[in-house]
């Protein structure tokens, strides 16, 4: 699954988790990049000591198996994570999902977290990158699930998705147990705080949030982005 920060990734995750018949792995190129890029990001030390930082290390494990035996593995991928250089031909060995979310949501989220990000921060282009790259290989387009659509009508679209993929779709995927996942990465505790409250997925999202300035300018810059992915999303 590949999306940018702030995107419903980690509830996607959670509810992928109490499939009952899922390992997941929480982003698993995070500390690899932090090591490759010497990008400042909250826990940035923490990070790279607690998980494996070799590229090449994380990507021989992303092709399996899963790590506790189940017989799906959910990888929650960041885009942004996927620096030049990194290898990334265990790809052609997955289901590659493309998860979006509208970019003034995505930023009106993301600045609650980390200040001033930049369009590499959160993600879009490295989306649409990856995007093409798998469609070019695949022959056909990958799989997009909108979040927004999740959060609208989390049961159809969650079978929908599980359709697309060749998965059974089952209710659990709609509760999980709040405070946490046992594989959250060592960051959980700066951005996971609201989903750690959780047990399920939220409300239909509102309005968009308005933004001024220069997170309105990058909304704007991360629009296109968007928009070329959304007319591919799967919908109930």
């Amino acid at each position: 699954m590949w999306s940018g920060p702030r995107n419903l990734s980690t509830a996607l995750m959670y509810a992928f988790g109490a499939r009952g018949d899922c390992d997941i792995w929480d982003e698993p190129f995070y500390a690899a990049y932090l090591k490759a890029t010497g990008i400042d990001h909250p826990m940035r030390d923490d990070i790279i000591a607690a998980h494996e930082d070799d590229p090449a290390r994380v990507a021989a494990a992303c092709r399996g198996p899963a790590p506790h035996g189940a017989p799906v593995f959910y990888q929650k991928h960041m885009t942004l994570h996927m620096v030049d250089g990194f290898d990334r031909s265990f790809m052609r060995d997955c289901i590659n999902v493309f998860l979006i979310r509208h970019p003034a949501r995505v930023i009106a989220s993301y600045a609650r977290k980390r200040d001033q990000p930049t369009l590499d921060d959160i993600g879009f282009p490295q989306q649409e990158q990856l995007f093409d790259e798998v469609t070019g290989w695949l022959g056909h387009r990958p799989v997009v699930v909108d979040s927004h659509d999740i959060r609208a009508d989390p049961a159809r679209t969650l079978e929908a998705l599980c359709a697309a993929i060749g998965i059974p779709y089952t209710d659990n995927m709609l509760r999980w147990p709040t405070g946490g996942h046992a594989d959250d990465g060592v960051w959980a505790p700066h951005w996971y705080s609201a989903v750690h409250g959780s047990s399920g997925f939220e409300a239909p999202e509102g309005d968009l949030p308005v933004l001024s300035g220069a997170f309105q300018a990058l909304a704007d810059a991360a629009l296109p982005y968007y928009q070329r992915l959304a007319q591919y999303r799967i919908t109930p």
